[in-house]
């Protein structure tokens, strides 16, 4: 699926190919929820890191989070520097891909069957995970990925 993104101000647009674009995953780590959560969580969808394209470029900088052990995270963070909207995260661990923040996408997004809340154990008391039957909780990290989830589900896109 082509998705199209921007950050708040315009500075920055991008494009991508998302093979999993079903904003279903929502994590509660403190990392996601103090750079790009809104109502507690981020989502992340994931994309083919070599389809990005971006304009304004020069206006992105990037935040790797530091551990609690200290070190920093191999995670990049995309955001953009005028407005400081998260745009996407990048980590070269695994260089094909890429994980474009949902509220970032301007395309509009499949509604997923069901959510996975992950990282429950980092929640702050004040943030109410809605739960719902069909959906699956974790206290850490789900077992299966976030392709693994559209694969099973029949959701994932050419």
């Amino acid at each position: 699926m082509h998705l199209e993104g921007s950050c708040h101000c315009g500075a920055v647009r991008f494009s991508v190919t998302a093979h999993e674009p079903v904003p279903f995953m929502r994590c509660y780590c403190s990392i996601c929820r103090k750079t790009a959560g809104s109502g507690g969580f981020a989502i992340n969808l994931g994309a083919d890191r070599r389809t990005l394209q971006v304009e304004g470029a020069e206006h992105l900088t990037v935040y790797r989070a530091r551990m609690p052990d200290g070190s920093h995270s191999q995670g990049e963070r995309n955001f953009c520097r005028q407005c400081g909207t998260a745009l996407w995260m990048f980590d070269p661990r695994w260089p094909e891909l890429l994980h474009p923040h949902a509220g970032a996408v301007d395309t509009p997004l499949p509604q997923p069957p069901s959510v996975t809340h992950m990282m429950l154990g980092s929640k702050p008391d004040w943030v109410e995970a809605h739960v719902q039957a069909q959906d699956d909780a974790f206290q850490n990290y789900p077992k299966a990925s976030l392709a693994e989830w559209h694969a099973q589900r029949g959701l994932t896109s050419p």
